[in-house]
């Protein structure tokens, strides 16, 4: 009795231990997922390429000390005019002396060369111009003096404004928009800035032209994006919470809303990047948006993934790392261990094409897995603590990570969503919240229209400008086949607005 007492006791003693240990390093502990020592084919560090891997996920998980590696890199000078890009403006300011007479024999000196003293950047800031569309009207005089008949008028033709009766022309809506979503500036922050330029306006005004352009303009690209999107068979999906001041479910503003983002592979023509705002994280939202949609999704552990009709799921072995790391001991680093080696090989087979890919993983990556499983499955790992869950978390999601050895469509990890939903992420640091449900929507197309925009090589701001000129006056909405010439990887779009 006494025995079973004290081992019982020795088990509570051990679970503390760990929770104060787990808390101590979630205070004080590194926030870098890098490998924690050189691993022996003299590899430093399996992630450094990886930006998913160099900031901690937005989670409770934290991770072990860092090691530096000390790599020797040849210092090359650095070449004039390398700050610059090629083909800019270059503007010559001469220097003469103020006196070109010789001081000795008072004849006049000519010149025998020139020097580059220094080159600086100079900035001209932007023009605010007021652009007056004027219609001319013609008639025929001849006819108007023939009483038999009406005399005939022409009127020159104004093209259709972005907004109708507003002073908003694409430039500013394009610039507007790219401020907001490429260089995250609120729009109370841009008040100021337009008024320096010479618009007078305030935030409900911008953000009303945000929101027209984006239901009017850009949501019909958007749809556009989703039906060549749902069309694939692979899709990264992720989820990140955000707010919503006046919400229609009655539910307080400061209750949780959602920003859900869907990337398509590489392998399967142009990266699309979708965002979808919602108010909620429940699989309805995840089953509307995706209707239509039959093939495999790559995801994290959430419990809304899972029993959807014609849809399988590949789970993420970033966050299987994550856990193992997490548990921050001897067997967790085993763990860690075996995540590096796929991960070492995913490094050698990434360029490869899908069937190669599949082919490589079977022979050598296969085995691997089969063999950590195997290990999380056979060892005693029980309670409550950081190696419990890590093994937990492996063994209830088997099938899920095994489906990357079968597709080599299929990445291992779901780090490109996350990689995708970070400037939604550093945007809410900005804008804080939402006023309205609109406001959400509006956020989410332009956001879906910027990464996609970015991730395909189009000048984001030149793209809006082409969009909110040229789309007022075509008629997509009886022709919706004329919008895929203004996709982002279109040959128009390719042609007139890259980088």
């Amino acid at each position: 009795m006494l025995e079973q007492q004290l081992a019982q006791s020795n088990r509570q003693i051990e679970a503390l231990t760990e929770q104060v240990r787990q808390l101590t390093k979630a205070l004080y502990g590194s926030k870098s997922e890098k490998s924690k020592y050189q691993a022996p084919d003299g590899q430093g560090s399996l992630f450094d390429d990886d930006p998913s891997f160099s900031e901690s996920e937005q989670t409770e998980e934290q991770s072990t000390p860092t090691v530096t590696y000390i790599v020797e890199r040849k210092l090359h000078k650095k070449k004039r005019n390398d700050s610059f890009h090629d083909g800019i403006e270059i503007e010559k300011i001469h220097h003469h002396p103020t006196n070109t007479q010789c001081d000795c024999c008072l004849g006049q000196m000519t010149e025998a060369g020139t020097t580059i003293a220094r080159e600086e950047a100079k900035f001209i800031p932007a023009i605010m111009m007021r652009i007056q569309h004027i219609e001319h009207a013609y008639e025929c005089k001849h006819c108007k003096m023939d009483a038999t008949q009406k005399a005939q008028m022409k009127r020159g033709k104004a093209p259709q404004a972005a907004i109708q009766r507003s002073i908003a022309g694409p430039t500013v809506l394009a610039k507007l928009i790219y401020d907001k979503f490429i260089q995250y500036l609120p729009l109370y922050r841009q008040v100021k800035e337009w008024e320096r330029y010479g618009l007078l306006t305030n935030d409900k005004n911008l953000s009303n032209w945000v929101i027209r352009s984006a239901e009017d303009w850009l949501l019909p690209v958007y749809e556009q994006m989703k039906q060549t999107l749902t069309a694939k068979s692979v899709l990264h999906v992720d989820e990140t919470y955000a707010q919503i001041i006046k919400r229609s479910d009655g539910k307080s503003g400061q209750s949780n809303a959602y920003n859900w983002v869907f990337r398509s592979v590489p392998s399967q023509g142009p990266i699309i990047v979708l965002f979808h705002s919602a108010l909620s994280r429940s699989r309805s939202i995840l089953i509307e948006f995706t209707k239509g949609f039959k093939g495999t999704v790559i995801c994290d552990g959430y419990s809304a993934y899972g029993n959807l009709p014609d849809v399988t799921f590949a789970n993420c072995w970033a966050h299987v790392r994550r856990y193992w790391l997490k548990a921050d001991s001897k067997n967790g680093q085993i763990g860690v261990d075996f995540c590096d080696q796929l991960y070492r090989l995913e490094r050698q087979f990434k360029h490869l094409p899908p069937g190669k890919r599949r082919k490589s993983r079977q022979k050598y990556s296969k085995p691997i897995v089969e063999k950590f499983l195997k290990w999380v499955d056979e060892s005693p790992f029980f309670g409550k603590n950081a190696l419990a869950k890590a093994a937990e978390y492996t063994l209830n999601r088997i099938h899920g990570l095994k489906a990357f050895l079968f597709d080599g469509r299929i990445e291992m990890d779901n780090n490109p969503a996350e990689n995708a939903i970070r400037p939604n992420v550093i945007g809410r640091k900005n804008w804080l919240f939402s006023v309205s449900e609109a406001g959400a929507k509006a956020n989410a197309i332009c956001l879906s229209l910027a990464e996609t925009a970015k991730t395909n090589g189009i000048d984001f701001y030149q793209y809006l400008v082409k969009l909110l000129t040229e789309l007022p006056n075509l008629p997509i909405q009886q022709q919706p086949e004329i919008l895929q010439d203004y996709m982002p990887w279109s040959k128009n779009i390719q042609a007139t607005c890259s980088k």
